[in-house]
């Protein structure tokens, strides 16, 4: 099978980049893919493609860029030129830009792949009846909430005209099949990154780092950890570095260097920036624990199974996806009140000061990681395509004209 994969792709800062590596990574260990087509927002000589691991031939399109209007016609020219047998689209409704007409009209693609007669599955990985649109950076103002969400369903019913739509949570299928009738969606877990051989639950010497991870600015907010973490410093004799893996959100320009400045007097602060995939073990094993400072979810958390493959203990607010999440895969942790700076203090102090407690929870978050490895979720996606391949088959040779 020759796949082209529509996605944003690592040194791109565009969401979603990361988790395309890991597919990418994944889908070329498998026998059933000859080809992987990367169309792209990258350069070519960029996209991180360097494996170490033998796998399918990778062919690389930079034909789409972020806010251009253009994607809708440059995309599916790639497609054309490339005569891929399918089309995996990996996509968040701000996949194609920040403005709106950019990023509406870049959901149009799987519909117009599938006129075009390939098959064509959309991997949503939120869906906007589930985003708070106001936390998540769109809009505060009620009226344009509505506005927004009126299009939001159009638009997911042009997704939806995919021939399969996976999701990564089962709450999702339930909403896409009774809001739209929907009978094409299939669950998909988002599944684990890296699984690496059973962690060192021991930490390093020197401070316990508390870090999060992510891009901050909008329903992320470092605020509320920092300021917790000072309450625990001073209830507590331990030494504490924090630690803010990550960017600003796209809609948040300039967020962390605010914080940056706001917070200049905090001591053992680190804004690292951009973390390279070869550094994303490094920060998760020097971590003590990870926090979730979030004031809503916008669909399931790389994050958590990130932490999770490391053997990672987690504190985070039990609310929407997040908290649905944890239950549905395994997953444990210390909960706290969402924007509540001492309830947020009362779990770290939990952990930070019980270190056998810490070492459960990671523990019990690894054996969640490790169930749904992305070798796992990879094989599950060449099935769906098989199946529509074999469907479509079935269906030319009953054809009219073939008869």
């Amino acid at each position: 099978m020759k796949l082209a994969i529509v996605t944003a792709y690592p040194p791109s800062k565009v969401t979603l980049n990361e988790y395309a590596y890991h597919l990418v990574k994944n889908f070329r260990q498998h026998e059933e893919i000859t080809e992987l087509i990367l169309l792209v927002d990258t350069p070519e000589d960029k996209a991180d493609i360097s494996f170490t691991e033998n796998g399918c031939a990778i062919t690389v399109k930079h034909c789409w860029n972020f806010n251009s209007y253009a994607n809708i016609v440059t995309v599916l020219k790639a497609v054309h030129n490339t005569k891929p047998d399918a089309v995996l689209f990996n996509l968040q409704f701000m996949k194609f830009g920040d403005k709106k007409i950019a990023a509406a009209l870049g959901l149009l693609l799987p519909l117009l792949c599938k006129l075009k007669g390939i098959p064509t599955i959309a991997l949503l990985h939120n869906i906007l009846e589930q985003v708070d649109l106001g936390n998540a950076g769109f809009t505060k103002n009620k009226i344009l909430q509505r506005i927004y969400n009126g299009i939001g369903t159009l638009l997911t019913r042009f997704v939806l005209s995919a021939d399969i739509v996976a999701v990564t949570m089962e709450k999702y299928v339930t909403i896409l099949n009774e809001k739209y009738n929907a009978t094409n969606v299939r669950l998909i877990p988002h599944g684990t990154f890296e699984i690496p051989e059973t962690p060192n639950y021991e930490l390093p010497e020197g401070p316990l780092k508390i870090m999060t991870f992510g891009k901050f600015g909008t329903y992320k907010k470092v605020e509320i950890m920092i300021e917790a973490i000072e309450k625990v410093r001073a209830r507590t004799t331990k030494d504490i570095e924090i630690v803010i893996a990550g960017t600003d959100n796209p809609n948040v320009p300039g967020y962390l260097a605010e914080m940056q400045e706001r917070y200049a007097h905090v001591p053992q602060l680190t804004f690292t920036g951009y973390v390279e995939e070869e550094e994303v073990p490094v920060i998760f094993g020097e971590s003590a624990m990870v926090i979730f400072p979030y004031t809503s979810t916008t669909g399931s958390s790389g994050v958590l199974h990130q932490a999770g493959s490391y053997g990672k203990a987690v504190i985070m607010p039990d609310l929407g996806d997040l908290g649905m999440l944890v239950r549905e895969e395994g997953y444990r942790g210390e909960f706290f009140a969402p924007g509540q700076v001492d309830s947020l203090a009362d779990a770290i102090e939990n952990i930070v000061t019980n270190d056998d407690y810490r070492k459960e929870l990671g523990m019990a978050n690894y054996k969640a990681a490790t169930a749904l490895p992305m070798s796992r979720i990879t094989e599950m996606y060449i099935e769906q395509f098989t199946a529509l391949m074999q469907t479509e088959e079935i269906q030319n040779i009953v054809s009219p004209q073939n008869i």
